[in-house]
């Protein structure tokens, strides 16, 4: 009779761990998805962005570039957002201010301001001054954020359905 050992006797027992888990893999996917949110948010944030600037103090305008716009008459537009409404004032006879105190575009009965009114005043004064780019925006404080974006879309471009074209892309925000 032949003597034959045994498969478990041949092979050592390892000892039986007790339930620890593997979390290698897990942490790697976690990993992946944390680059992917962070590379998805800086994307995205590039179509929320506006471009605004701030007030510049002193010149620094090259003197050939300064000639040249000394002689083209200056718009200085100037958009004011108030309780009462919207003033658009400015150089031009489309963006002149009129008598008294009297808001340009005084809000309507339910509190919201006409921005298609104030899109449209802006074509004209645009018609007049076809080469400004510049605006200023002023808001009372307690004016809610979204009525400053707002206005700042109604300034931009047109609010055609067929044709978009720029207005006053060039927008600089500033205190009353």
């Amino acid at each position: 009779m032949a003597f034959y050992y045994s498969r478990r006797k041949l092979k050592p027992r390892e000892e039986e761990e007790g339930g620890e888990l593997n979390i290698v893999p897990y942490l790697d996917i976690l990993m992946n998805l944390i680059i992917f949110m962070l590379l998805s948010i800086t994307g995205l944030t590039a179509f929320g962005a506006l471009n605004v600037s701030a007030p510049t103090y002193g010149g620094g305008a090259s003197a050939s570039a300064g000639l040249a716009e000394a002689d083209a008459p200056k718009l200085m537009l100037q958009v004011l957002i108030s309780e009462k409404g919207l003033y658009v004032r400015g150089n031009g006879k489309e963006a002149a201010a009129p008598e008294g105190d009297a808001p340009t575009l005084p809000r309507r009965a339910d509190g919201t301001y006409d921005y298609a009114a104030l899109n449209a005043r802006l074509v004209k004064i645009k018609a007049e001054f076809p080469q400004e780019t510049k605006v200023i925006v002023a808001a009372d404080p307690n004016i809610p954020y979204d009525a400053l974006i707002q206005t700042m879309d109604a300034l931009r471009e047109t609010a055609g359905p067929t044709e978009r074209k720029l207005l006053f892309p060039d927008v600089t925000l500033s205190t009353l």
